[in-house]
């Protein structure tokens, strides 16, 4: 399976990567296959089923609703988060569906939105849909979601190949003992070999024209999150910080906490908190692998970024560029969803590409880098995912804080060693993975456990 640094990085909309792009890409696919099989003018009724992880906290993850926008031939990454919600108050208000945004429909949210409890073989993640004409059945198909985005049909799942990309890479790995020995053989850096294996499917340029562009998203997603404070939406009355932390911190000599370490660390903690809190309130972002741990790798690029003395865009090439390759491991190895292997696979994955990127930009060595990600990685082992009400808000926002500062501390101290240590990457890599299998459903973003249910009970 070949995965790309794009596939990894997606611009979007929150709050959730497996619970609102994915979706969306699958209706949007869904609609898509209609249309190519010349079938979309004769439907009449179109029925969504939700299942597992998606039933659970679909409504608090807007699953719901992005489902309806892929319907209507939206996309993730084009569509206008302003216009979701007027769309669907819309639809909700004329019980008009616009499928592909051009044959009105009759859709009954009652009849045809069902959350069901039961779940699928494959993967938490699951929908049906099913398209209607007047006699009867035209077509139906089973999406998973998952996670980052990713979605896989019935048959990918059912025969074991889940990306269609088979394309072969020149310096491919499946391990970080393969991609280290490659390193090593080639003389290259960590972004070097990712940079050759991104060139068999665009030019250089246009590599780095997208990674620039989604750094700038990543830029302006910060940028929108500094500029609201009130409450965020989905009933938990959970307050805006960000806004006010920047005020804080742009204050003319107000005193340090101690000294310029912590200083920075607060800037840290702004980036992550003004991404986090525009995910939730389901703004553009950049999955980063996901969206639940979207604040991550922006908030340690923007440190490096502002409080390094000479950066320039090659600097963001080669951070993304390495993250990718920690995160490219963690998906085949073990799980990037938090429905699958709890928050560890989510903002431990993160946490680790964070380390890698910053680790390649301060000038580690491949070893060094992968000391990084691993510390980042081991050090969120067993993390649940238990979001409140099945919002990405708490305690999502402020752990994506805390992981991002973690990020820069396990590259401080994989730099003040050699790269030699004691457990490996791939090592803690399985081990999320089996922690993960491990672990009881109820950790694993269905909000029937942990935080979710310790809040209701207090």
């Amino acid at each position: 399976m070949a995965i790309s640094v794009f596939d990894l990085f997606k611009i979007g909309v929150g709050p959730s990567s497996s619970h609102t792009v994915g979706p969306m890409r699958a209706a949007a696919l869904f609609v898509q296959g209609l249309r190519e099989r010349g079938q979309l003018e004769q439907v009449r009724r179109i029925e969504v089923r939700l299942y597992g992880s998606l039933s659970a906290t679909g409504v608090g993850h807007g699953t719901d609703n992005a489902t309806i926008m892929g319907l209507m031939g939206e996309w993730p990454d084009a569509i206008d988060p302003t216009q979701i919600t007027p769309r669907i108050a819309d639809l909700r208000e004329t019980g008009v569906l616009q499928l592909d945004n051009r044959l009105p429909i009759a859709f009954d949210w009652r009849r045809d939105m069902l959350l069901l409890e039961e779940n699928l073989p494959y993967h938490p993640n699951a929908m049906t849909l099913v398209a209607e004409g007047e006699g009867g059945e035209l077509h139906s198909d089973t999406y998973y979601s998952v996670g980052g985005g990713f979605v896989v049909d019935a048959a990918q799942a059912a025969s074991g190949v889940l990306d269609a990309d088979q394309t072969v890479l020149p310096y491919d790995f499946n391990s970080a003992a393969e991609l280290l020995q490659l390193c090593k053989q080639n003389d290259l850096s960590v972004s070097q070999l990712m940079m050759a294996n991104e060139k068999v499917w665009r030019s250089e340029a246009e590599i780095r024209a997208g990674l620039v562009k989604l750094w700038h998203a990543m830029q302006e997603c910060v940028n929108n999150g500094l500029k609201y404070e009130g409450i965020l939406p989905g009933g938990l009355n959970v307050r805006r910080r960000a806004a006010k932390l920047h005020r804080s911190l742009q204050e003319l000599g107000k005193p340090n906490v101690i000294g310029s370490t912590l200083s920075a660390m607060e800037w840290v903690n702004l980036f992550a908190l003004a991404v986090n809190e525009e995910n939730a309130a389901g703004g553009r972002m950049v999955t980063a692998p996901t969206n639940g741990a979207a604040g991550i790798i922006p908030a340690v690029l923007h440190y490096y970024m502002r409080f390094s003395d000479v950066v320039d865009d090659s600097n963001v090439v080669d951070f993304l560029l390495a993250a990718a390759a920690v995160g490219i491991l963690c998906k085949k190895n073990a799980s990037i969803s938090g429905a699958e292997v709890g928050c560890q696979g989510e903002v431990g994955s993160a946490c680790a590409m964070a380390a890698a990127g910053l680790a390649e930009v301060l000038g580690a060595t491949p070893e060094q880098l992968e000391n990084a990600a691993e510390i980042a990685l081991e050090h969120n082992l067993g993390l649940t995912c238990d979001p409140v009400g099945g919002l990405v808000q708490v305690p999502c926002i402020e752990r994506n804080a805390i992981a991002a500062v973690k990020a820069i501390n396990a590259v401080q101290m994989a730099l003040r060693g050699d790269g030699e240590h004691f457990i490996s990457l791939d090592q803690v890599i399985r081990t999320m993975r089996d922690t993960g299998a491990d672990m009881h459903d109820k950790y694993k973003e269905t909000s029937r456990g942990g935080l979710a249910v310790s809040v209701i009970e207090c």
